[in-house]
């Protein structure tokens, strides 16, 4: 069985190197920017070259691998990582009329340059892939590891996800809708539902291997679907909880990627609709944001919630009647069509 080790998330909210989500930290022109540390870690002349989504990533890494031995493997998704390079590389081309170009740009601009970032600085040549499935991402390098493992049931890998704001992308899908036009805040992203949401960005690593032993959580599932029929989705759920819980249990806690968006709210109230009173049901992007690979965050929420049986009271949308949180369900919606299921519980101690 796959767990969760130690785990580390750059978000927006105050999540590392302490992590304090009593608190909300809100957005600005409807961004929602990850809090970079220092990066202590990161040669300072590395760091100058490296783009957002890539500082980000081998920041969050670097703990992980002073930790543990090294990984067979690194498995990171992305969707929009390093896009803010390749737009800078681009330009460079219009503007030098293809001459000489700097090549840091170009290096950074692909989507694996994370992954490969973390392999050069660690020496480590196994295994390495970055999924890039836009909102599916972090869901798929996560099968992908849960996969290695049973092929490879004494190993263990780094998984992880990163993605930027990036203004080319984000003024584009605002034009499309899919971000809003009127300012809004975070804190009151729910409070007037429209179409459209907020940008955010972040990165997230954590160590996975089949020991039980000072693990933080367990990986019971993961299911995802491509669908616009929320009934479609409403009967994949109840397969998922039936394959993989006790029949007549439910989770002790839903945790919703609802947005703020009108658009998704068909899918997100018939997956909370199927559970009676007594499940609690939060919901997680007024933290972090809307983009690609935020089910990460989530995932990173679930691990520190089933460690200490708490749920921020920022997060809950109902409180529910459970008095504990054992076990919570990750519901993602990306854009009306791509959704995901992932299924966390806190690790029974022998």
């Amino acid at each position: 069985m796959p767990y969760f080790h130690q785990s580390v998330c750059i978000s927006p909210q105050n999540s590392f190197p302490e992590t304090d989500l009593s608190r909300i930290r809100e957005s600005k022109n409807n961004w929602l920017e990850a809090t970079e540390p220092d990066y202590p870690g990161i040669p300072a002349a590395v760091k100058r070259r490296m783009g957002k989504s890539v500082r980000m990533a081998v920041g969050a890494s670097i703990p992980l691998l002073k930790k543990f031995p090294p990984p067979d493997g690194m498995v990171i998704a992305t969707a929009n990582g390093g896009m803010e390079d390749c737009i800078r590389f681009l330009n460079q081309i219009h503007e030098y009329k293809e001459g000489l170009l700097t090549p840091g740009s170009f290096v950074q601009s692909t989507s694996n340059a994370a992954a490969a970032q973390i392999a050069i600085l660690t020496k480590n040549h196994n295994y390495n892939i970055t999924h890039v499935h836009r909102g599916l991402a972090f869901e798929n390098a996560l099968l992908d590891v849960v996969m290695l493992l049973k092929e490879n049931p004494q190993a263990g890998y780094l998984l992880g996800s990163t993605d930027e704001i990036s203004a080319y992308n984000y003024n584009i899908d605002r034009i499309a809708g899919w971000f809003r036009d009127e300012p809004v805040l975070n804190t009151g992203l729910f409070e007037k539902p429209a179409k459209g949401t907020i940008a955010g960005e972040g990165a997230f690593m954590v160590w996975m291997n089949n020991e039980r032993t000072a693990a933080q959580a367990e990986m019971m599932a993961v299911k995802t679907i491509h669908t616009v029929d929320p009934g479609l989705v409403l009967k994949t759920m109840e397969k998922f909880l039936s394959e993989n819980l006790p029949s007549g249990e439910t989770p002790d806690l839903v945790l919703t990627g609802e947005n703020g968006d009108i658009r998704m709210a068909p899918y997100i109230d018939i997956v909370e609709s199927y559970f009676n009173e007594s499940v609690p049901v939060a919901r997680f992007k007024h933290f972090c944001g809307e983009y690609c690979t935020a089910s990460s965050f989530a995932c990173w929420l679930a691990i520190q919630i089933v460690q200490c049986g708490f749920v921020p009271p920022l997060l809950i949308k109902k409180k529910g009647s459970r008095s504990s949180c054992k076990r919570i369900l990750i519901y993602n919606n990306y854009r009306d069509i791509q959704h995901a299921f992932i299924l966390i519980s806190a690790v029974e101690r022998v």
